[in-house]
């Protein structure tokens, strides 16, 4: 039987099914996708809470529907990092990165024409949770190698310690759940 934590996101309640990260650990597992009505909702109300921005920044994948709906909203551009090289990535700039919901290290990339679009602009970094910090530290190396400047960074949710980090936007704690 499956374990879930019950929350309140954007003014609309969620299940989180609890998902083992290892024998100690436990985390509610957050996935955005296919849930328009909270992407639109947590969207809204982090507009309401950051600053201004020129453009969106965010990793592959999870979050790639919210930096589309905060495009829809603010009429900003939005940019991915990618987990991977295209052939169509011209002049790729890169950084390394271990998350705990991948448990591996992976690299993050934006080509020539992400670049020249945040060059000199203020950029909004978004995720759908920060957690240990590792992806969002990762973003903002990236980020800052294009030669922008980071306005904020945001996400729905901040899970654990991220709770009481000063340095992000959020709507919602998440905690942690020790066995």
């Amino acid at each position: 039987m499956q374990e879930f934590y019950e929350m309140k996101i954007a003014g609309l309640t969620r299940k989180l099914p609890l998902c083992a990260v290892n024998d100690h650990l436990d985390i509610a597992g957050f996935i955005i996708f296919g849930d328009v009505e909270l992407t639109v909702a947590a969207c809204s109300e982090l507009l309401k809470k950051v600053g201004d921005f020129d453009v969106i920044a965010t990793p592959e994948a999870k979050s790639i529907p919210l930096a589309y709906e905060l495009s829809r909203q603010s009429g900003k551009p939005y940019v991915v990092a990618r987990k991977g090289l295209k052939v169509y990535m011209r002049d790729p700039i890169s950084v390394a990165v271990t998350s705990i919901t991948t448990q591996h290290e992976q690299h993050l990339y934006f080509g020539a024409d992400e670049v020249n679009l945040m060059r000199g602009k203020k950029v909004l970094i978004i995720d759908d949770v920060i957690s240990t910090g590792e992806s969002l530290d990762a973003m903002k190396r990236l980020v800052s190698a294009t030669g922008a400047e980071i306005s904020d960074c945001c996400s729905i949710l901040a899970e654990g310690d991220a709770a009481k980090r000063d340095d992000i936007v959020f709507l919602e704690p998440l905690p942690l759940f020790f066995k």
